[in-house]
């Protein structure tokens, strides 16, 4: 008789049934339903507690401040005990914590600190995750965007879904469903086989600044930078934006599920045929859409017609995602995995984040939505730039 976690004949574990692969689907799929409500929600939630867009811009500021400490933190622990299993328990246990005492008060000072405790658990899972998916395409030999797809799929489903239970309960169910989605994900994580094997890598602060300095990597990360704040001023002033322009709960649910449902289409053809293509050039068409796809936002007042930009999400993100996963693996040794993936976290979600709640909350406050998405728009124009120029580069070269 095989037990529920037994590994069988064919030489791959299950638990109830489920093979590995599959439950690490489930896993993406569950983690990317608590980031829709933290991207899509969470700003309206604090908005009805009376906080104002500069007040929401400074939580946000400090959030990805500590993240910066925490991905790297997390992510060289990951590499120097050799385990993404429990790196992951970890955090989620942190942020359930975190989460529990944030939505037992209203007081700004203690939901700004509390916010601060819940990006160094938050902040690093993503990366602890692409770090996950990626050894699971190394053991399978399936494509990153095989398993990314869940997350999509998870995360649009939970944008239009939660929307309308937000619709009809109020603000105040944003934080039973981000307790009860930490919840289901830190039971699925506990079912996941840890993929790291091997012993201890020699992996410390001064290793990973020994990556830092490499020149290629360097450059890349500095055009990530400009990319990212643009694409973190859509995560964190969307919904507030459409909110003024009059859109409802389900209707900003609605351009959350648009933009993630894109992706879908895209990580299947770049699954197929994305291999064909150099990465640079790729990178540099996903920061001309993420151009367009803001400037269009800056130049509509109409919430339908600005959730029809958000389709725009699958050349832009859909392409970077990929790119950026595959081009990583040419730049970052296997031993430092996690630790790589957390500097291009710290720089796509952290530094980036930083910038764009100190500064963006202020242009929006001062100057209104739309120049602020003009911003965001020269800013991705600029990594365009970067990215065609170096590519253009290299073929010289």
């Amino acid at each position: 008789m095989q037990l529920p976690n037994e590994r069988p004949a064919d030489g791959t574990t299950r638990f109830f049934g489920f093979k590995q692969e599959t439950r690490v689907k489930m896993f993406t799929f569950s983690f990317y339903t608590t980031l829709a409500i933290i991207v899509s929600f969470l700003p309206s939630y604090f908005a009805s507690l009376g906080y104002s867009k500069v007040q929401i811009g400074l939580i946000y500021s400090f959030g990805p401040l500590v993240g910066i400490i925490a991905n790297l933190t997390w992510g060289i622990l990951s590499d120097k005990l050799q385990t993404i299993k429990k790196t992951i328990a970890a955090v989620l246990i942190g942020q359930l914590l975190m989460a529990l005492m944030l939505f037992q008060t209203s007081a700004y000072p203690f939901v700004l600190a509390i916010m601060i405790g819940f990006y160094f658990f938050q902040s690093p899972l993503s990366g602890l995750n692409d770090s996950q998916l990626l050894l699971t395409v190394k053991e399978t030999g399936k494509s990153y965007a095989s398993f990314r797809v869940w997350g999509s799929l998870g995360f649009a489903l939970a944008a239009v879904l939660f929307g309308r239970v937000i619709e009809t309960q109020g603000e105040g169910a944003v934080g039973p469903l981000v307790l009860v989605t930490l919840a289901v994900s830190l039971l699925l994580c506990l079912t996941l086989r840890d993929l790291r094997k091997g012993s201890q890598a020699s992996v410390s602060f001064k290793n990973a600044y020994g990556i830092i300095m490499k020149r290629p990597f360097v450059i890349f990360l500095l055009f990530v930078l400009l990319l990212s704040f643009a694409a973190r001023t859509n995560d964190f002033f969307l919904s507030l934006h459409l909110h003024e322009l009059g859109a409802d709960p389900v209707l900003i649910g609605a351009a959350w599920m648009a933009s993630a449902l894109s992706e879908i289409p895209m990580f299947y053809l770049l699954s197929r045929y994305g291999h064909k293509f150099r990465e640079l050039p790729l990178l540099a068409i996903a920061a001309f859409a993420y151009a367009l796809r803001f400037f269009l936002v800056s130049m509509l007042d109409d919430p339908v017609l600005v959730l029809a930009t958000q389709l725009l999400h699958s050349v832009s993100y859909g392409i970077f995602l990929v790119t950026a996963m595959r081009y990583m693996l040419t730049l970052i040794p296997d031993e430092y995995r996690a630790t790589g993936q957390a500097l291009f976290n710290v720089t796509w979600g952290g530094v980036s984040g930083l910038l764009t709640g100190a500064f963006g909350g202020t242009l929006f406050e001062v100057w209104g939505g739309q120049t602020l998405f003009r911003f965001a728009a020269f800013s991705a124009l600029l990594a365009c730039a970067g990215f065609f120029a170096v590519s253009l580069k290299n073929r010289e070269s």
